[in-house]
């Protein structure tokens, strides 16, 4: 069946083109995610990768499956665009004076991933040599680890620890010696052993559904949507961090974070309505303004040990 299709899109019939390359779309997608951390991007990168593989389709020789070409051809995209990449933190919004933060952050670019393109992803197994469970691997903690490690690092580890390649493939893809695979993914494995170390990144998230997690949504709602600052704090462990990509402020601990809510989120006795929702694996939360309606903030909870590890709060998601 792949033979017949694979004849006729090089034939140059679109419909068979669009059914070879159905299946993989939603997988390329989230390989682009983690190459550059961002949706946007992402979705950018994935019509250049369709586009790619419609054009490059007559060299395509057969050598490898239709599934490992096209991770060759989205991770050539992805290492392209990242290095041509113009990364720019964006500035506070006029008319707000947060506190002074814990440090500011680096991958500013980060953008959340909509459970809802999750699941519907086929149910394919990554290969045996796979280090990571898929719902770690979409985490907002990994997707921001990964993004601090050099391009080329980040394509082997997420090709190798990921997705699962054997290292012959994986610098296949790449067009790079086995030894440099080797190599490069000693030094990715180091540096994200080093990420792991925060308490905050190994916490043990409450099972999705659960009686512990349905209880923090109820108390989190009710205490966000009186605009009760101390029974926010609550929830929070006592080194939560706060942050809030493209903005680069980073707040660790009650205190500050308290500031912030305070001075920031609910200045001016504003108030809020929270509908959960799910990103990245993660428990999720649409705000909405009560005096306006308006979407305000989208909210991506890292949750362990009962409480909230950390709070990334993004702009209005934009839907799919």
């Amino acid at each position: 069946m792949t033979a017949d299709l694979l004849d006729r899109a090089r034939d140059g019939d679109g419909e068979a083109f669009r059914e070879l390359i159905g299946p993989y779309e939603g997988e390329l997608r989230l390989h682009c995610y983690r190459m550059l951390g961002s949706r946007q991007d992402a979705e950018d990168a994935l019509q250049e990768v369709l586009l790619a593989a419609w054009q490059g389709l007559t060299g395509f020789e057969g050598r490898a499956s239709v599934r490992t070409w096209l991770y060759r051809v989205a991770t050539t995209r992805c290492l392209n665009a990242r290095r041509a990449a113009a990364r720019r933190a964006a500035p506070v919004p006029p008319g707000i004076s947060p506190p002074a933060p814990t440090r500011l952050g680096e991958v500013t670019w980060l953008e959340p991933y909509p459970d809802m393109l999750l699941a519907g992803l086929p149910d394919r197994a990554p290969g045996p040599e796979a280090s990571y469970e898929s719902r770690e691997a979409i985490s907002l903690a990994f997707v921001t680890a990964v993004q601090l490690l050099p391009p080329r690092q980040r394509a082997v580890l997420l090709l190798r620890d990921v997705l699962g390649y054997p290292a012959s493939e994986a610098a296949a893809i790449l067009d790079v010696t086995q030894e440099s695979v080797t190599s490069a993914l000693k030094r990715a494995r180091a540096t994200l052993r080093q990420e792991a170390a925060d308490p905050c990144a190994a916490a043990v998230p409450p099972a999705q559904g659960s009686a512990e997690e349905r209880s923090l949504v109820q108390r989190l709602t009710a205490a966000y949507e009186s605009g009760d600052v101390a029974a926010i704090l609550a929830l929070f462990s006592d080194d939560a961090w706060l942050r809030m990509p493209p903005v680069p402020l980073e707040y660790q601990g009650r205190e500050l974070i308290g500031a912030f809510l305070r001075e920031v989120t609910f200045r001016d006795g504003r108030t809020f309505r929270l509908v959960p929702t799910r990103a990245n694996g993660q428990l999720a939360f649409d705000t909405y303004r009560r005096d306006s309606g308006a979407s305000h903030d989208f909210l991506v909870l890292t949750l362990g040990g009962g409480h909230i590890t950390a709070m990334t709060r993004f702009r209005p998601l934009k839907r799919v």
